[in-house]
């Protein structure tokens, strides 16, 4: 199940939309992650980015999410229909994990700037910096699943699964205690038919996202 959340978020015109609230939304707290996938012959850069956003009518109020790299003219853009919903802490956040260039070239660094709309058509905006380092301090990572057991190979700090409906939609995340084990042992949903590795080095704000594998 290869390219799973691998889609470059291209331009998208505004819609015209119509709500009956006026009340601008909140760009709580923004967290951007460099992400390195697997591909044929080597690894390419994706960004993980994610807000926690409020609206006084809810998360469904919500309409579009813009990331912007005004140095670069550059412009990404998630509609409802596009972005991931995690809850974590108490917070609810949208985003993706699958922010990245043209035929895979790298992605800028510096500063960048998050816009949030809702159906209303107000918007909040926040500016913030990114820049990760050129190359990662670990090797990238491997895993194998077979006969209900997996094995991780990984010097990354921390490890988790993520879990995949047969259609490839994000179920769950699961963090692992222990790189090699049984399948079962971990409490996934009934409905994930595959899982890949999640690798992060929170320090460097980098990870590694593997393609998925069956568990079935």
């Amino acid at each position: 199940m290869k390219n799973i959340e691998r889609k470059l978020l291209c331009f998208m015109a505004i819609p015209l939309l119509f709500a009956c609230s006026n009340t601008e939304p909140e760009i709580a707290y923004v967290n951007m992650r460099l992400v390195y996938f697997q591909n044929d012959s080597e690894s390419v850069e994706r960004y993980s980015f994610f807000v926690i956003a409020n609206d006084e009518d809810g998360i469904e109020n919500l309409a579009d999410l813009y990331l912007y790299h005004d140095l670069e003219g550059l412009q990404w853009h998630l509609s409802e229909k596009d972005w991931v919903v995690v809850e974590q802490d108490g917070h609810m956040w949208i985003g993706t994990r699958s922010i990245a260039m043209t035929d895979d070239e790298p992605l800028p660094r510096g500063q960048y700037r998050a816009v949030l709309m809702n159906k209303g058509g107000e918007q909040a905006a926040r500016t913030f910096t990114f820049d990760p380092p050129a190359r990662p301090r670990f090797a990238f990572p491997t895993c194998s699943v077979k006969d209900g057991k997996y094995a991780v190979s990984s010097n990354y700090p921390s490890n988790s699964f993520i879990g995949y409906t047969e259609q490839g939609d994000f179920v769950q995340t699961i963090k692992l205690s222990a790189l090699n084990g049984d399948i079962g042992d971990l409490k996934l949903q009934s409905t994930v038919r595959s899982v890949g590795l999640w690798a992060e080095d929170s320090s460097y704000s980098t990870s590694v996202l593997l393609d998925a594998l069956s568990i079935k």
